[in-house]
């Protein structure tokens, strides 16, 4: 779309880019670039063996940098994941295991590390999953700018509500780096477009048309080209630390999964990973042991020069630059995803060439004879699971002493819970009504959430999101009826909770509607829009004394807001 001139002008000025990089010190304290590709598979890259796909940009960068062949993330979630590479910490050990969970001050960030060495930060997002107002608190520390999306976007498409083409997310960050020209800079570019649903742009929507993953990879390493021609364009190129790498995988129907989130096979825990060091230093390495995310970042402190934090989960991955170390480090998997489903968490230790994943069904695999983790050989005496379970209990107690608000769970309290490989059906139908639901389909999702209550009548999740969509279509016997479903699933869901409280509102329940909002404020009392309706339920109940409490309470929260003035003026009244 827009990369194709950017590439064109940096092909053109390839001589003056040359001249450019011979003026960069090498000694000179580098600007580090960090580009997270969302949703990338490493096997769905060419330089990690896949013929079938172009990628020039990341091969380029491989030969020019190292190329870790096997490196994992801890999380198939991307705010967690992308968490974990800013912070250098496990879920476990941050508490960032689901969206919308704030990330502590305790935690330095990456932005935060380097600015107090002097530099200034920026990121640039792709998808409001990383909007650090909403679904990623705290993600924004650090940063002199954090390119959030609009508070109130102006469409109802997908672009831009939601998700923006990384050729855009490039636009905006080569503008702020136009004018900070001055280093040294961290800039943190975020590319979403592998993730679903795959849309790839012309002309890759034509090449890939069977293959709509890898035209979303083929075209994010397009806009990734792009980038880097306009790095060497500018002279900034080489002396930069640049790394490229995947927050997660993508199921893609492996063991059933379509997306990812819930399982933690290699599928959606292998990621690329490459380091491009000043001055091209080890260009062409490629590094075979196993190594993890969690070293990203005290590999960055070592090469700027940063103080580093009191606790990381990973190590600086200098020693393979330098091939003093060639042994593997043990990579742990963890995700809570499932729990939002009301399912089983699951934790996986990779190590050894073999993996084990707790779960109510365990499993094991020997990854050097089943790479593609189809032959479960567990058995509760093998000494291997013994080791992966100690290991697993360390980490337990060590988030838990870590940080004492984690909610950290034993494997055992967790064998009550439905296994996920059991839901995962379901699981993709939920996500599919998902993604119907933000491209203002709503039919669509309504048949896939049916199919999911066929399954499970009693599923939280179906039942609340049938009720959102009732909402919305002003349906509100219908939306109260699900999500008194729901509520009788999971009452202490603050989210059901409000929404029920706005569906009986609407039919004239207003005792109801009181009580649901109720339940909603006990749990989670900073909600200004559930105030100023719960104080309107009371004006219509007549309790005039209780509806001035709410507005008192909301004009706390927000001491501009009109409709909670106008409301406290009617309580008021409605007392003489």
């Amino acid at each position: 779309m827009r990369v194709p001139w950017i590439l064109v002008i940096g092909l053109l000025l390839g001589p003056m880019s040359l001249a450019a990089q011979t003026k960069a010190s090498k000694s000179s304290t580098p600007d580090v670039f960090l580009v997270t590709i969302d949703t990338l598979r490493a096997d769905h890259v060419h330089c990690y063996g896949d013929d079938k796909i172009a990628t020039p940009a990341l091969d380029a960068l491989a030969r020019d940098g190292v190329r870790f062949s096997q490196a994992f993330t801890p999380s198939p979630v991307t705010n967690t994941s992308h968490t974990t590479i800013l912070t250098g910490l496990l879920p476990s050990k941050h508490g960032v295991t689901d969206f919308g969970v704030p990330l502590s001050t305790a935690y330095p960030t990456w932005a935060e590390l380097l600015h107090n060495r002097g530099y200034q930060a920026a990121a640039f997002i792709g998808a409001v999953i990383l909007d650090s107002r909403t679904l990623a608190p705290g993600l924004d520390r650090g940063f002199d700018y954090y390119d959030n999306f609009p508070e109130h976007p102006k469409t109802k498409e997908r672009w831009d509500r939601v998700e923006r083409r990384g050729g855009e997310v490039v636009q905006h960050a080569e503008a702020w780096l136009d004018i900070h020209r001055a280093g040294p800079r961290f800039v943190w570019v975020h590319l979403y477009d592998p993730h679903d649903p795959y849309e790839p742009p012309p002309p890759y929507l034509v090449t890939y048309k069977d293959r709509l993953y890898d035209g979303e990879i083929a075209y994010a390493d397009s806009v990734l080209g792009g980038f880097v021609a306009y790095l060497k364009t500018h002279g900034w190129y080489r002396n930069a630390v640049i790394v490229v790498v995947g927050d997660h995988g993508e199921g893609l129907g492996q063991h059933h999964e379509e997306t990812h989130g819930i399982f933690l096979y290699d599928s959606t825990l292998h990621v690329p990973l490459i380091f491009k060091l000043p001055a091209e230093t080890d260009a062409g390495k490629i590094v075979d042991a196993q190594v993890r995310t969690t070293d990203i970042l005290p590999t960055v402190i070592d090469l700027t020069g940063a103080e580093r934090p009191a606790m990381l989960d990973g190590a600086s991955l200098q020693p393979y630059f330098d091939g003093a170390e060639k042994l593997d480090r043990t990579a742990f998997g963890e995700t809570d995803y499932p729990l939002r489903f009301g399912w089983a968490p699951l934790k996986s230790v990779r190590r050894d060439g073999q993996k084990f994943i707790e779960a109510p069904r365990p499993e094991l695999y020997d990854l050097r004879s089943d790479p593609g983790e189809l032959n479960n050989i567990y058995a509760a005496t093998n000494p291997d699971v013994t080791k992966s379970r100690a290991l697993l209990a360390e980490l337990r107690t060590a988030a838990a002493s870590f940080n004492p608000n984690n909610s950290v769970k034993s494997a055992q309290s967790d064998a009550s819970l439905p296994d996920p490989k059991d839901k995962i059906d379901e699981q993709n139908l939920i996500h599919a009504a998902m993604l119907a639901s933000d491209d203002n389909r709503p039919e669509a999702a309504r048949v896939a959430l049916e199919k999911v209550l066929a399954m499970d009548p009693k599923s939280p999740t179906a039942l609340r999101q049938l009720g959102e969509l009732e909402l919305q279509a002003g349906d509100y016997a219908k939306a109260a009826t699900h999500l008194k479903a729901a509520h009788a699933v999971r009452p202490e869901d603050t989210t059901v909770n409000f929404e029920l409280g706005q569906a009986l509102a609407k039919t004239g329940d207003f005792a109801g509607a009181r009580d649901a909002l109720e339940a909603a404020l006990q749990a989670s009392p900073g909600q200004l829009t559930a105030r100023i309706l719960l104080g309107n339920v009371y004006l219509s109940l007549k309790d005039f004394r209780s509806a001035e409490d709410q507005f008192e309470a909301a004009l706390l929260l927000q001491p501009d807001s009109t409709e909670a003035q106008a409301g406290l003026t009617k309580a008021k009244a409605g007392q003489h």
